[in-house]
Formats: structure tokens, sequence, C-alpha cells
């Protein structure tokens, strides 16, 4: 089974193209934060991910660098030959389908505020940077 599940934020504005025939690629870097620190600081990996049709013009259209997305896709291993004529091996997500995790709004102000993780008006149920939540147990729906 070949499916992976990211989420991250945006590298740099996705970069759009289009086949010959006309069909939408876009390209785009999302870096996914590691649940650990090293050194004290935040770690991340940087995932190379592109998307088809829809969804690539979807992603160039209303999303920036620093756009928090959520990637639902597969890897996929190619290669081709460079202009020297080395062969050059790429390693990818190919993104079945993307959610937008926030607005444009939030994601200007999420840029123009860079620390928002020590934010108290943060809302998310999971920016606990992998330390334990006090939950108590009536909350549970099980």
């Amino acid at each position: 089974m070949n499916r992976t599940i990211l989420v991250g934020r945006l590298t740099k504005d996705p970069e759009l193209r289009y086949t010959q025939q006309g069909t939408a690629v876009a390209n785009f870097n999302l870096a996914v934060d590691r649940p650990f620190k090293k050194d004290g600081q935040a770690t991340a990996d940087f995932v190379n991910c592109v998307a088809w049709r829809a969804p690539a013009e979807n992603l160039a259209n209303y999303m920036k660098k620093g756009s928090r997305i959520g990637v639902d896709g597969r890897i996929q291993t190619r290669s081709y030959e460079d202009k020297d004529g080395k062969n050059v091996f790429v390693t990818e997500v190919v993104a079945d389908n993307i959610q937008f995790l926030e607005t444009k709004s939030e994601g200007n102000q999420q840029s123009n505020n860079r620390p928002a993780q020590n934010n108290q008006q943060n809302n998310d149920p999971f920016a606990g940077n992998g330390e334990p939540i006090d939950i108590d147990d009536s909350d549970l729906p099980f």
C-alpha cells in the first residue's frame, strides 16, 4: 500500500505549469514539522510534491508561501536526464487530494506574526508541541 498524508506549510509559492495537452501541473514544497526538537529547536522535513489538474490550479490560485495545507497522496520515484546528460532521480508525493487548512486572512496573519505557537488566540487543539494536555475523562467520546 502506497499512501501518504502530510500536513505542513508551503515553503514558496506553488509553480503552476501546463503540459502540451493543456493539463495543469503544480510543483510545491511542503515543510512538515517533526514531532520532536533537536537542541531545543523545532525540526522539519521538506517534501517535494506535485498536483495535477483542478487541485493544481486551485492550489496555485488560492495558496502561497506559508499557507498551511493537508496533502493526501502517494510517493512516486522517477528519473530523467538533465541538460548535462546526468541521470537525476526524484522522489515526490503525488497529491491526490489537497485540503486548505486556513483561510487567506489566517495565512497572511500567520506569515506576518511568525511565532503564533505561543499566541493565546490559537484554537488548534493539536498545537501542543507534543506536550501532554489536560482533558477530563467526561470529555472523551468513548
